[in-house]
């Protein structure tokens, strides 16, 4: 019998490789969309907007119900969830820019060089990292740069301003810039209406909106791109895509889906953002592509035989946006029956979708209630990796790796939040209860006005009825834990809140 020896040879190669891959770190795809509410998914109760791969995953995974963004407005949102420090400790505290002009797309106050991200905590454990989309937490070449917080490559949208255009001319290349050549003709500088006394019900109105390279389309394809370059050793993807997030546009392959079959009025622009003549259709069709995005990269990371040992997150960065421009969330009821929208730390503004899928290890199928937050996501993903050596100690985020493994574990002490806009507000949450204040910030029409409101999310999902005034011991005794929680910040001052607490570091 002739033996086959090439045969022999590429066989013991293929299972080495085999064996190789199962002995190596997993890898990890983190996905964020941008202002997706909790109820803009099939799986969390959508009926409008087709979701089919989110909705797959959340059968394949686990589906969190009880998740929290870091923020109810992106900056200090991702800056949460990538350092592992709640809002009331982490340095982005709010959406302010860096300086200059708007239009300058100069970035966001950047965080100090010294933090430590979840990207540069995985690096230091050998992994190769990398974000495609939007970055928000300082400019390029400033000490929020992503190059200098652990990330190899970034590619997308550095500033926040400059992510309201989904045509723009051009990228964030690492340093430098990627012109998009087809989309010289849109401008959210040189105006944000259809031309005077167009008509907004003719498509002719809106052409000077449409571009010829999509953002998200290119933003997709270089991720994909990074899973083939780096397929043979353990890679950390972070997606954080900037859809839905205002303004309305997306390709017409894709608004076809929609486009005449809801309820839709054209808005014709001059509030803040682009115009669009089927608003309704234009965000269920960017929904739906972004989840078409998605699928492609699961299915390349299945051909490339990378799905068993691939963690894969899909979160967003704060609530549906509040009725503005063209975009209507009661329609979708894109929050649930959550109250409010993005910029409220009401549940409808910080609570969100979270699925994750890790096959072998995270059970399929299962829909838990663990309490847990972005700042939890540093020392849970160096948890299921292996790698807690590299976990800073002055964070707040605590594991929930053994509520993700199927394991029992005790309820997270208390999650909180705060945020500097919409007049100052501050939240924490132990057990069901919720303890709410509003109107920290004076304005220079009348002075801080805070408010005092308790809600138990058990009876009260809705957060409907303030119980504060019948518990008055439960009020106390979240409002020391409160006042444990916020450090001042020069950047984003709360003078209400500002004042000395010996008890701060300690009770992290």
């Amino acid at each position: 019998m002739k033996i086959n020896t090439r045969a022999i040879v590429a066989l013991v190669l293929a299972l080495a490789g085999l064996v190789a891959a199962a002995d190596r770190r997993p890898n990890i795809v983190l996905i964020m969309a941008d202002d997706l509410g909790y109820g803009d998914l099939g799986s969390y109760g959508q009926k409008i907007i087709h979701t089919p791969t989110l909705d797959r995953l959340a059968r394949e995974g686990m589906r969190f119900t009880q998740h929290y963004a870091g923020s109810p407005v992106c900056a200090p949102s991702r800056c949460v969830l990538l350092t592992g420090k709640n809002p009331g400790h982490a340095f982005v505290r709010g959406n302010k820019q860096a300086g200059g002009d708007w239009y300058d797309f100069n970035g966001q106050v950047p965080i100090p060089q010294t933090e430590v991200t979840i990207a540069s905590a995985l690096k230091a454990a050998g992994y190769t990292t990398a974000a495609f989309g939007k970055w928000g937490l300082g400019g390029v070449g400033s000490s929020g740069d992503p190059l200098r917080h652990g990330f190899d490559h970034f590619f997308g949208f550095n500033c926040q301003a400059h992510a309201h255009n989904y045509y723009p001319q051009y990228l964030v290349d690492d340093e430098g810039k990627f012109a998009l050549t087809g989309n010289t003709n849109v401008s959210i500088k040189e105006g944000l209406s259809i031309p005077k006394g167009a008509d907004p019900n003719d498509s002719a109105s809106y052409v000077n909106f449409i571009g010829k390279q999509y953002a998200p389309d290119l933003c997709r394809e270089r991720a994909i791109q990074f899973i083939r370059d780096n397929k043979d050793s353990p890679f950390f993807l972070y997606y954080p895509t900037t859809v839905p997030h205002l303004a309305l546009q997306v390709p017409e392959d894709s608004l076809a889906e929609y486009k005449g079959k809801l309820d839709d009025k054209p808005y014709p622009g001059g509030n803040g953002y682009l115009p669009h003549q089927y608003p309704h259709a234009a965000y269920a069709a960017m929904v739906t592509r972004m989840d078409r995005d998605i699928d492609t990269m699961l299915k390349l990371i299945k051909d490339l035989g990378l799905e068993d040992n691939t963690i894969v997150i899909f979160t967003s960065d704060n609530g549906a946006v509040y009725p503005l421009s063209g975009f209507d969330p009661t329609y979708f009821e894109s929050n649930g029956n959550l109250r409010n929208y993005k910029g409220a730390i009401y549940e409808g503004g910080i609570r969100e979708p979270l699925i994750v899928r890790w096959p072998g290890h995270v059970p399929a199928g299962v829909t838990s209630d663990y309490v847990c937050g972005f700042e939890d996501w540093m020392p849970t993903l160096l948890d299921l990796v292996g790698a807690s050596e590299q976990l800073p100690r002055s964070i707040d985020g605590l594991s929930f790796a053994p509520t993700l493994l199927g394991k029992t574990q005790a309820p997270r002490p208390f999650l909180y939040r705060e945020f500097q806009g919409y007049g100052g507000q501050q939240a924490v949450r132990v057990g069901d209860w919720k303890l709410l204040h509003r109107g920290l910030l004076a304005s220079k029409k009348k002075p801080a006005t805070p408010t005092t409101e308790l809600y138990n999310l058990a009876t009260d999902p809705t957060e409907s009825e303030n119980v504060a005034a019948a518990h008055p011991d439960i009020v106390d005794r979240l409002q020391k834990i409160m006042d444990g929680q916020h450090e001042a910040s020069t950047e984003f001052p709360i003078p209400a809140l500002d004042r000395p607490k010996a008890s701060a570091s300690a009770s992290r």
